[in-house]
This record gives C-alpha cells, sequence and structure tokens, in this order.
C-alpha cells in the first residue's frame, strides 16, 4: 500500500483508504491505480504531478466520484462516496465539490452569466432571485465583471479559465479540484490563478490540482508525486521529502 499522510481519515476532509483502480482488456488487467492511501485536510492546497499514465486523472476522477474504485474506499467529510447511487451522487457532486476542468468546458451558447449560474439551478441551493447576484459576486471575484453578457467564444482562454472558477465555486462547495488549470493560459494569467487559488484557501476552501506546472505545484501546501499508480514521494512546502511506504499489493 502507497501512502501519503496516511491515517484512518477520522480528521480529514479527504479520505482515500487502499484505493485500487483496475481495467481489464484483451491483454490483461491494467491497474491504473495501486493501494492508493491519502489524507487531506481541511484548507489544505494539495499538488498531484506525474509523468502522463501515472494515475493522476483516475486519482481525481475517484475523490470526484466520476470513477469507482475496484477496492478500497473514497471518504468525503463523512461521505462514502464510493458507495452512493448514480442519482445521489450527482446531488452529492453539485453540492460538494467544485470542478474545473483544462479546456474550461464551459457552454457555448449560455452567457458567461448564465454558466456561473447553471450550478445553481441543478442544486436549487440559492433561490431563483439570488442566483444572479451570488454570480455577478463571484465573477467580480475573478475579474470578470465587465464580460458577464458575453459568450464563452467571445472572451479569451484566460477569461474563460476564470469564468470556469467562478463557477467551480458556484454552489460555495468546501472541495475545489482543477485538472490542469495553467495548462491552457500564458504565464501572467496562470500567476494570478494561483494567486486565485492561495486567496480561496485562505477563505477555507481546500484545493486539490493535477498539473504539469512546476510553479503551480510547488505554489501548493504539499505536492503528491505519482508513478505507475502509486504514490511515491510527497513534498511539503518547506522543500522536505517525505519517504513512502510502497508495499504495494
Amino acid at each position: 500500500m502507497s501512502k501519503a499522510n496516511a491515517g484512518d481519515g477520522s480528521n480529514a476532509l479527504i479520505a482515500l483508504c487502499d484505493v485500487v483502480k483496475s481495467y481489464k482488456s484483451e491483454a490483461g488487467t491494467f491497474d491504473a491505480l495501486r493501494g492508493i492511501t491519502l489524507d487531506v485536510g481541511r484548507s489544505e492546497f494539495v499538488s498531484i504531478v506525474g509523468k502522463s499514465g501515472s494515475g493522476k486523472s483516475t486519482l481525481i476522477n475517484m475523490i470526484a466520484g466520476i470513477d469507482r474504485p475496484t477496492s478500497g474506499s473514497v471518504l468525503i467529510d463523512g461521505t462514502s462516496v464510493h458507495l452512493l447511487s448514480e442519482n445521489k451522487l450527482a446531488i452529492w457532486r453539485g453540492k460538494t465539490l467544485g470542478i474545473v476542468f483544462q479546456f474550461f468546458q464551459l457552454l457555448p451558447t449560455l452567457t458567461v452569466l448564465e454558466n456561473v449560474m447553471l450550478p445553481m439551478d441543478f442544486c436549487g441551493i440559492y433561490g431563483v432571485r439570488q442566483r444572479p447576484d451570488r454570480a455577478m459576486n463571484l465573477l467580480e471575484l475573478v475579474g470578470m465583471e465587465d464580460q458577464v453578457n458575453k459568450l464563452p467564444s467571445a472572451i479569451s482562454g484566460g477569461q474563460q479559465q476564470r469564468a470556469a472558477i467562478a463557477r467551480a465555486l458556484a454552489n460555495d462547495p468546501p472541495i475545489l479540484l482543477a485538472d490542469e488549470p495553467t495548462g491552457n493560459l500564458d504565464s501572467s494569467t496562470g500567476d494570478a490563478v494561483i494567486s486565485l487559488f492561495h486567496d480561496l484557501v485562505d477563505a477555507g476552501k481546500t484545493i486539490l490540482i493535477v498539473t504539469h506546472d512546476a510553479d503551480l505545484a510547488a505554489s501548493g501546501s504539499r505536492t503528491i508525486v505519482l508513478a505507475d499508480g502509486a504514490i511515491v514521494e510527497e513534498r511539503t512546502e518547506l522543500g522536505r521529502r517525505r519517504p513512502v511506504d510502497l508495499k504495494i499489493r
């Protein structure tokens, strides 16, 4: 079992215990994740890094409930995510997670404001009259208040990413997941996104990112290094490297 800050998960917001994800094909069985145990506390900023095929996206998908483990457990804020039905999972995800995709995933026929309101429409956490004002406040937070009535095709990639972050925050989720959030941005805009992430952590959010960006990875409080589906190293914000138990089954 590979461990990073492992425990019983009782004090962790996110707790993965001995998570294995296997895929079967005609060529045999492929283990995308091999015995991952990982605890993430509240208000942590954790980066997940590794080469292509190391299991980074699969790990994020486990936390998001997009995929289910072959064995092991995924416990988030007291909820056994891996045991939820598809209907309950969709509702849980909408209230608990904000997800920022590398390619933004804004709906092209909706304005920026409407895109940010969409999660609120789905979950019904905020009243109908509250939603436009809340969306505006979030767009102001990311510096997009002057673009609210434009379609995604009419704004830059950096602006689309800012709008996507505002959308991810729509239902005030405790956890923000981001897959290569600066991968398509110039360095200046990428730095602004990193700064925004730090502000969100200071405000109490827990952020997990998958990234190849060394600066972004180093800006977090902890970096988890994956290789061949296992955690092989953990780096803290002080640059200390902690050994990892690699008893992989």
